[in-house]
């Protein structure tokens, strides 16, 4: 079945459909990761957009239950340029083209995805449209310019749970497993604005005894909670329009240690005054560099952003840049410089990539053993 792709500034790309059937719409991206498809398809801050894949095979490893991320993917479509019509791991328990269809995401396989990298790299991220039911050139184009800017989106909603829940699953080698025998050190309220499943393996595994909280909780409600800490999580969209976010750590800034990761770090920064922006086109892959600026120790590490903190904006602020990415230059970890607080812009958790910089987990416990003594 034909399929194509649609992008706003007049560009389409012929291929063939994958996954489910049909037509969606979205930010178009690039990832750079060579492996970790099922991790980025399952990544809820990539809601609202369109991933392609700048490595040229995609499925060849299948699909497993536990390489997820979430309980579903969230990517609004998928562009490969081979997807793989056999797949080879002991793991595997499904086809990715399966897994797609079962999870109703279009895809479109054949296209020439280091041309959509380098049209991307010039103009931005562009908005775009899949389909394998409308091949009408213009018809795409036209669709793909009414799409709305991923500026002043707030999609936390849509991806974040309903009610408060306790995480009991940790990592250990290649097996999940409960808790069991672990024996937690730690309460820790983490706010849920699209959260990955290893953030919380990776505070289980550091000590900490986890209980989600959905997005638009208070800092009433997670005060109310009594952490030893408080965790602000990945997510998708605008981190300026999570107005409600910002509110709930401005108020709880203080009262508690706090670690934010990506969507998390920018909220965090708005709340201390800071001011986020848009990217030309973002960082998503497993390969980016990035400079400890207090030990001058660089770390690979793992990323899915489209905003950033503006530094200028911290000036004056009892916060410092203590993280830059060696590629752009752009912030990507702060500290407060009064207070318990801590954030990074990347994903230390990993899944896809590097585990350069696990080590951040721990750190957040040393800081709420440092807390808790006085």
């Amino acid at each position: 079945m034909r399929a194509k792709l649609g992008l706003e500034d007049g560009t389409v790309l012929a291929g063939e459909a994958f996954g489910h059937p049909g037509e969606k719409a979205g930010e178009v991206v690039f990832n750079t990761a060579m492996t970790g498809y099922q991790e980025i398809l399952t990544d809820p801050s990539y809601k609202g957009q369109i991933v392609t894949m700048t490595y040229p095979l995609i499925g060849n490893y299948g699909v497993n239950p536990e390489d997820v991320e979430h309980s579903r993917p969230w990517v609004e479509g998928f562009v490969v340029r081979e997807a793989s019509r056999i797949r080879s791991n002991f793991r595997s328990t499904e086809d990715l083209d399966a897994y797609l269809r079962r999870s109703r995401i279009v895809g479109i396989t054949g296209v020439d995805t280091r041309a959509v990298t380098k049209r991307l790299r010039e103009r931005g991220a562009l908005r775009g449209v899949i389909s394998s039911t409308d091949l009408d050139d213009a018809s795409l184009v036209r669709k793909a310019r009414v799409i709305p800017p991923m500026e002043g989106l707030d999609l936390v909603p849509e991806v974040t749970c309903r009610t408060a829940q306790r995480w009991t699953e940790v990592l250990r080698g290649d097996a999940l497993m409960q808790t069991g025998d672990v024996r937690p050190r730690f309460r820790v309220a983490c706010v849920d604005f699209g959260l990955k499943r290893n953030i919380l393996r990776c505070l289980v595994r550091a000590g900490c005894d986890v209980t989600v909280f959905p997005g638009r909780t208070t800092a009433h409600e997670l005060l109310d909670f009594k952490p030893d800490g408080i965790f602000l999580s990945n997510g998708p969209g605008d981190p300026a329009a999570v107005t409600y976010a910002v509110e709930c750590v401005r108020e709880v800034l203080g009262r508690a240690p706090i670690f934010g990761i990506c969507l998390g770090h920018q909220i965090l920064s708005i709340a201390c005054g800071g001011r986020t922006f848009k990217l030309k086109f973002g960082h998503h892959g497993a390969n980016h560099p990035v400079k400890d600026l207090a030990t001058g120790r660089v770390e690979i590490t793992s990323q899915n952003h489209g905003f950033a903190v503006d530094p200028a904006s911290l000036e004056g602020r009892d916060v410092e840049v203590t993280h830059r990415n060696l590629n752009d230059g752009t912030v990507e970890g702060l500290r407060h410089t009064a207070l318990p607080v801590f954030s990074v812009q990347y994903h230390p958790e990993a899944s896809p990539g590097p585990h350069d910089a696990s080590h951040l987990f721990v750190r957040f416990t040393r800081m709420m053993e440092e807390a808790r003594r006085g």
